[in-house]
């Protein structure tokens, strides 16, 4: 009998940690076809799309295309999902500063789902020798991912978390026990519910004699199911023993959308004042409610109140003719030369701006805001230029105390960051308001904002408002549903009375100790594969 010659071979430290009737991966081409369709369900879970369903869909797709990959293949495949999502989710960055920045943070931000790629690829053997742990490792792979994402270069940048695109999904309800990275959690495991259940019908079909070989597939499919259903019995709104506030937004709007809005910082705070005064004679008229506070959106002065008469001249006025305070947003110098400062400041009827009620952004936008390493940043666009002076970062939570309610002030960007808003909430915020500019960007952008805002007010069971200068402005409930939702590029007034809310939901109480817990476990997780990957058989 003659015995063919046998190739050499090496030994596969993954094929070795896993049983003989494991699945050989998916073939190479329908793998990067998997990977740009699971960005794409991704990008259509986020506003303006708005079907949440999608992102475990995204999330299966990703994690069956990159399962028993070389970590080099998961890596690539990862990076092919990171810019499906993210640069046509981040096209709103390249309307009015050209095409460099859009394409080199949509690079930057597909490098983590590059990263997540080579840890799904990692934790194959771990999945395969234990097949019911899948859905977790995915679940905690997802949170550890953005847990860097979210902190990581120059603080990070959020925008495209799990949780920010399920504003209309049941497990948004969960935000009220773990935040957001509870709720991207839960998206993750269901994904990998997903991809479980079918990868075990898929080896259930080379085996058809098995006595239920249907049960785990019908087993994760159910888990799904019950996963939502559970998710509607989160309680949701606080207590709602805070009295009642009426607060109006003035969205003044701007003469023309795009990077000079603040060459018109005269008409801008003029449209402002104008909007304010003439909702003052519907006041006086019987024809609109008496506020008891009216919010202005960032950048709604760009011209610096403190400094220049006749612009804080035009707030009193504003201020005086409403008869109630307003929380400006607005432009300060300082505190040293060439350095500004991004606020949200009271300004009262009578006597004028409140300074011990200002609150300065913390988080300023690198790049946009400030320069990090001008010199170097010029080489690779002349861009940067464009921003004169650097925004100073506040030290202070947005705490801003008014006769009517305490306010938990964040702007713009910030309502991505889970402790900036938390911050305010445990200082004694009883209602969450995002003044924003959104006029050098498009209505996705602000929707997608939005979708923030119906997150934070859940997970801290406030009531919420975001102010922009062009749209969209509105209010939210502490449960998630939006009223009073303004159009993009129009001026608008809108007055509505605030039910407030007491006590902290869970999430509140915990903060980031879901995240941390989380992390741990894909910490975990990634070092018990490796353990595996070292003892072959």
């Amino acid at each position: 009998m003659t015995v063919p010659d046998s190739p050499v071979t090496t030994v596969d430290p993954v094929a070795a940690a896993t049983p003989p009737s494991r699945l050989s991966p998916v073939r190479l081409p329908v793998a990067l076809a998997m990977a740009v369709a699971a960005g794409l369900a991704l990008l259509l879970a986020f506003p303006p799309y708005g079907w949440w369903p999608l992102a475990p869909v995204g999330v299966a797709l990703l994690a069956a295309a990159t399962h028993r990959r070389r970590l080099r293949a998961g890596a690539g495949l990862g990076f092919v999902t990171g810019v499906a999502l993210f640069a046509p989710l981040l096209a709103w960055t390249n309307l009015h500063t050209g095409y460099l920045p859009w394409v080199l943070l949509s690079l930057l931000q597909a490098a983590y789902l590059a990263l997540l790629g080579v840890a799904t690829a990692w934790v194959s053997p771990l999945v395969d020798r234990f097949p019911p742990v899948w859905p977790v490792v995915t679940g905690v792979l997802w949170v550890g991912q953005e847990a860097l994402r979210d902190r990581t270069p120059f603080g990070g940048f959020p925008w495209g978390r799990l949780a920010f695109g399920q504003d209309g999904s049941p497990l948004l309800r969960l935000a009220a026990l773990g935040g957001a990275p509870l709720v991207t959690f839960a998206v993750a495991v269901s994904g990998g519910l997903l991809v479980a259940g079918l990868w075990w019908l898929a080896r259930a079909r080379r085996q058809p004699t098995a006595p239920r070989w249907w049960v785990p597939a019908a087993g994760a499919g159910a888990a799904v199911l019950v996963l939502f259903s559970t998710a509607l019995l989160v309680p949701l709104g606080g207590s709602a023993r805070g009295g009642s506030v009426t607060v109006a937004i003035v969205q003044g709007n701007v003469p023309r959308l795009g990077l000079d809005f603040n060459a018109q910082r005269q008409a801008v705070l003029d449209n402002h004042v104008d909007a304010t005064i003439e909702l003052a004679a519907q006041v006086a008229a019987g024809a609109r409610e008496q506020p008891d506070l009216v919010v202005w959106p960032e950048n709604s002065s760009d011209i610096d109140p403190l400094r220049n008469p006749a612009a804080g001249a035009r707030i009193s006025a504003a201020a005086d003719a409403v008869g109630v305070p307003i929380l400006v947003g607005a432009v300060l110098s300082g505190p040293e030369q060439g350095q500004v400062r991004n606020a949200g400041l009271l300004w009262r009827p009578g006597t004028g701006p409140d300074l011990e009620q200002l609150y300065i952004k913390r988080h300023p936008v690198p790049f946009a805001e400030y320069v990090p390493m001008r010199d170097i940043a010029r080489m690779v666009s002349k861009q940067v230029d464009r921003v004169r002076a650097d925004f100073v970062a506040g030290t202070e939570a947005g705490v801003v105390r008014t006769p009517a309610v305490v306010l938990g002030d964040v702007i713009c960007f910030e309502v991505a960051y889970d402790g900036l808003v938390r911050d305010t909430v445990t200082g004694g915020a009883q209602l969450l308001v995002v003044q924003t500019n959104n006029a050098t960007f498009d209505v996705a952008e602000a929707r997608q904002q939005l979708a923030m805002v119906r997150l934070r007010a859940v997970e801290h069971g406030r009531p919420a408002l975001m102010a922009s200068t062009v749209g969209v402005s509105g209010f939210v409930a502490p449960d998630g549903r939006v009223s009073d939702a303004t159009g993009f590029n129009t001026r608008a007034v809108v007055v509505r009375q605030l039910t407030l809310t007491e006590g902290r939901t869970l999430a509140t109480r915990i903060g980031m100790l879901p995240e941390v817990l989380l992390a741990g476990l894909a910490v975990a997780a990634l070092a018990g594969a490796a353990v595996l990957r070292r003892r072959p058989g």
